[in-house]
């Protein structure tokens, strides 16, 4: 299929960055929940900005069918690759928002499983005509292949780390507070027996967030201006899950999360 024609589409959506909905993000991840008007904690605006797809517009794998904005993929897995944010200011909790999304590059390439469709969205995200974010997700959609294990490589040494325990629980709650419908990260028989994973898959944006999360608290006084992360291997839930990073250069730190299989997720912050 020629994909090309769908490089350049938008969408724009609308959300009220409801005060209800944070303050159950911050019981999924065990934080203090900011109220209104105050700024809203990095990352946690992938809760907001989802449609309501209704019940028979969803596909066997719990995403929507895609075709509109996304273009039809058939039969193919999807995974959230990775992503680059660059923080202009913090978004407030309670404000009107406005994020416009365009398909900035849709490419279709060779790998070791087969064919591999590229596409990079990149959303803008304004309150009060103001841009305060803007991002770029890389999604990847791969034919159905049997998930093979392969070991990554160890964590380096770390100025600062934390561990965390993820488990089936936290995995819902999550999906539940980001509307998201993909079953691999709750739907035991459906992840193991369909998509062969060993288990529950933990979501790339939630090790994303719990990355970034260590590293303002390990740096309180910091400032971040970007974040780049990629996802290396899938994490399965009940592993404990080893976060850490160090300082590269002046305003720059490379942080992690690694499991007893190796690097899992890795990205970039740039501070001030």
């Amino acid at each position: 299929m020629d994909y090309s024609t769908w490089a350049g589409r938008t969408q724009t959506r609308h959300d009220s960055i409801s005060p209800e909905l944070v303050t159950r993000i911050a019981g999924t991840l065990s934080e203090p929940a900011p109220a209104a008007g105050e700024p809203l904690p990095l990352l946690w605006h992938w809760a907001f900005f989802q449609e309501a797809v209704a019940a028979e517009l969803i596909g066997v794998d719990g995403h929507p069918v895609t075709g509109e904005f996304l273009p039809e993929v058939g039969s193919r897995a999807r995974m959230w690759a990775g992503g680059r944010l660059v923080f202009n200011k913090p978004l407030k909790v309670g404000v009107p928002a406005e994020r416009i999304s365009t398909i900035e590059r849709i490419q279709e390439k060779e790998g070791r499983s087969g064919s591999l469709l590229f596409v990079t969205v990149k959303h803008s995200i304004y309150q009060l005509n103001e841009l305060m974010l803007t991002e770029e997700q890389d999604i990847v959609y791969r034919d159905p292949s049997p998930y093979k294990a392969v070991p990554g490589k160890p964590a380096p040494e770390a100025e600062w780390r934390d561990q965390v325990d993820i488990d089936p629980v936290m995995l819902f709650r999550y999906s539940a507070v980001t509307f998201n419908g993909h079953r691999i990260h709750y739907d035991w028989r459906y992840v193991t027996e369909t998509e062969g994973y060993p288990g529950l898959v933990v979501h790339g944006p939630l090790t994303a967030t719990l990355v970034l999360r260590t590293f303002t608290k390990a740096k309180p006084d910091a400032v971040v201006r970007s974040f780049a992360f990629k996802g290396v291997q899938p994490i399965i839930s009940d592993q404990t899950v080893e976060i850490g990073g160090l300082v590269e250069s002046p305003g720059v730190a490379h942080i992690w999360a690694a499991t007893s299989n190796g690097i899992s997720q890795t990205g970039q912050v740039t501070f001030e």
